[in-house]
């Protein structure tokens, strides 16, 4: 499907965050996305990312996660310095102000008249696969796709520690993981803590783990991997689609 694309104002806590929107060019109603980026915020690896998505029939927001501390629109280059300063951002961004920022968009997803009512659902990469768990623990968000999500089993997110691990139980939303067997940052200890964790709270998620590096998903590394960002794009359009349909309910609406 053709797109179209945006940028929406929307201030949380006396802070503005801009929002970028990707969404089929059809009129119609279709699923909402809570989408978030890596520590590098909405640089192009990230926008093709959201784009991709809108494109099979869902409306995607993604906020810049850093709002707080770098002026809208700033893209942090995945360089050596460029991970020094995603990372200082994320040291120094409290959980509770993604909390907050989390609510807000959901709340902004679930007002707006393109998202079909109660088609809620959040995805993210690396950082964002962690906030994107962690949203799904807002009522009304029925799907979370995590890709290679930090810190989930460590409890690092932020500038305090994130108790997502504990309150995994309170989640009601259908799950998909992601992961790279080589990934060093969620390595086959801390998926074990995770999925353990989940069982014990009785909740059964789908888990898929690639032959692949972290960020395998993201196309302007050494990492990336189009094999295996190719495979897991057809899991997460199937894991939607089995809990929102097809785009045809927006055509339906042409």
């Amino acid at each position: 499907m053709q797109i179209q694309r945006r940028d929406v104002g929307l201030t949380v806590d006396d802070s503005l965050m801009r929002l970028y929107m990707a969404k089929p060019t059809v009129p119609g109603q279709y699923p909402g996305i809570l989408f978030y980026s890596d520590i590098y915020q909405l640089g192009g690896p990230m926008v093709r990312l959201a784009d991709r998505l809108a494109g099979y029939g869902y409306v995607v927001v993604a906020p810049e996660i850093f709002h707080r501390l770098e002026p809208p629109g700033t893209v942090i280059e995945p360089n050596d310095v460029g991970r020094l300063r995603g990372n200082d951002a994320a040291r120094r961004t409290e959980v509770a102000h993604h909390d907050a920022d989390a609510a807000a968009v959901l709340d902004w997803l679930h007002n707006d008249a393109t998202v079909a009512p109660g088609q809620i659902a959040t995805l993210g990469f690396c950082i964002g696969g962690h906030l994107a768990c962690r949203a799904a623990l807002n009522p009304g968000v029925k799907a979370a796709v995590c890709c290679y999500p930090t810190g989930i089993h460590s409890g690092k997110l932020g500038r305090d520690k994130a108790d997502t691990l504990e309150r995994l139980g309170d989640i009601s939303a259908r799950l998909l993981f992601i992961f790279g067997d080589q990934d060093p940052h969620v390595p086959a200890e801390g998926r074990d803590t995770l999925l353990k964790t989940l069982a014990t709270a009785g909740i059964e998620p789908k888990t898929l783990i690639y032959s692949a590096n972290h960020t395998f998903m993201r196309d302007d590394g050494y990492r990336y991997d189009p094999a295996a960002s190719d495979a897991a794009w057809g899991e997460i359009i199937a894991f939607l689609e089995a809990e929102f349909g097809s785009a045809g309910l927006s055509e339906a609406h042409s």
